[in-house]
């Protein structure tokens, strides 16, 4: 396995950013014998149907250029008129099959590993002319595997072509007895159909390298469990900043719920496990809504400043446990727990009004219609 300077195992498959990072610098999958066989399909099937066009216009090309009428003969400009005139015609008749070739180049790298240009791949490395290097390259993985392709491609070549050639022979033979347009147009078909047979004995060694390419490049860019741990780190950030950032933002968070504890109406208990703090104002709200909640250490704390602020205290540990479990902070109660949020509140608002005017205190409601499946904690919120 790859091992990396500090003797760790290059044992983990890159990740995004990694090979992000490697198609910046150039170093993406390419397989050239992919490459080369769908540039020898294209052209050979362009030779094909295009041949015979082709082949009329090299006619007319080679018979306007070498016919030279008398009166021309004088003329010292003709010739680089002629000459002008049979390039360009050259041209524009070259031009699509370039154009067609063009785009093949182009686009045939990208069915492995995208488009990619770094001007970084670009500059020039003198590690290259390292011969210690060069050997060792010769006679790695990549370098066997590369003379395997060259030895395979001369065998298939070699042998398609001899039995393309054999087939034709007698085609070949005859070609002699064509008019001169007729044999452009015939040699183009029977290249274009060699070349097309040639081509398509590729497709087994593009087939073989394309998948090798593409593991050789992950191969390299194998990274060790440190490098992976190191990456998530720097993508994501410092696992114990992020917890003490979390903690803050609790803490924060838990500051401001405490401050809004002294404007509860009333702090219904369970009695020591949960408390809820709720609020109700007729003018400015639809239903009655949850300021503060908590259970344990943070009850605690929601009873003491509750009664350092002469908050009253109900025992009811269903509703409680009801409210705590179904109700985010600062949010409406559930519909279901709104007739004994209201005896709870009505009873408070009553105590209010004995207290001021030195009446009877009112009795304490109990039994409280508190539906049982809303008090545990599958209803509670995250």
């Amino acid at each position: 396995m790859a091992e990396n300077k500090s003797d760790q195992e290059k044992t983990e498959d890159p990740t995004a950013k990694k090979r992000e990072d490697a198609k910046k610098d150039g170093q993406v999958p390419r397989s050239r014998e992919l490459n080369t066989t769908l540039m020898l399909l294209a052209g050979s099937i362009a030779l094909i149907i295009m041949g015979e066009a082709i082949g009329e216009r090299l006619s007319h090309l080679m018979t306007t250029g070498l016919t030279l009428d008398r009166d021309n003969i004088f003329e010292t400009g003709f010739m680089l008129t002629a000459m002008t005139d049979s390039l360009l015609g050259a041209f524009s008749m070259l031009i699509p099959f370039a154009l067609l070739l063009i785009a093949v180049a182009v686009f045939s790298p990208a069915l492995l590993g995208g488009f990619s240009f770094s001007a970084k791949s670009m500059k020039p490395k003198f590690s290259k002319l390292d011969p210690v290097k060069g050997m060792k390259k010769l006679f790695s993985a990549n370098g066997l595997m590369e003379l395997t392709k060259a030895l395979l491609k001369v065998a298939l070549i070699g042998t398609v072509a001899f039995f393309i050639i054999w087939s034709q022979i007698d085609t070949l033979m005859g070609l002699g007895n064509l008019s001169f347009k007729e044999l452009f147009a015939r040699s183009a078909e029977i290249v274009g159909w060699s070349f097309l047979f040639i081509s398509s004995s590729l497709i087994l060694l593009a087939i073989l390298d394309a998948p090798f390419q593409v593991w050789q490049n992950t191969k390299k860019l194998r990274m060790t469990k440190q490098e992976v741990k190191d990456e998530s780190k720097n993508a994501e950030g410092d696992p114990e900043l992020k917890g003490k950032i979390r903690a803050m933002q609790q803490e924060m968070a838990m500051r401001r719920m405490m401050q809004e504890v002294p404007r509860a109406d009333v702090i219904v208990t369970n009695p020591t496990h949960y408390a809820v703090a709720i609020k109700y104002d007729d003018q400015s709200m639809s239903a009655p809504r949850l300021l503060a909640k908590g259970h344990d250490e943070v009850a605690a704390r929601i009873r003491e400043i509750a009664e350092e602020n002469n908050i009253p205290l109900f025992e009811a540990p269903p509703l409680a446990r009801a409210i705590y479990f179904t109700t985010d902070l600062d949010q409406e109660i559930p519909a279901a727990l709104y007739q004994a949020v209201a005896m709870v509140l009505a009873y408070i608002f009553q105590i209010r009004v004995a207290t001021e005017h030195a009446l009877d205190m009112p009795i304490a409601p109990d039994d409280l219609p508190v539906p049982d499946d809303l008090a545990t904690d599958k209803n509670k919120k995250k």
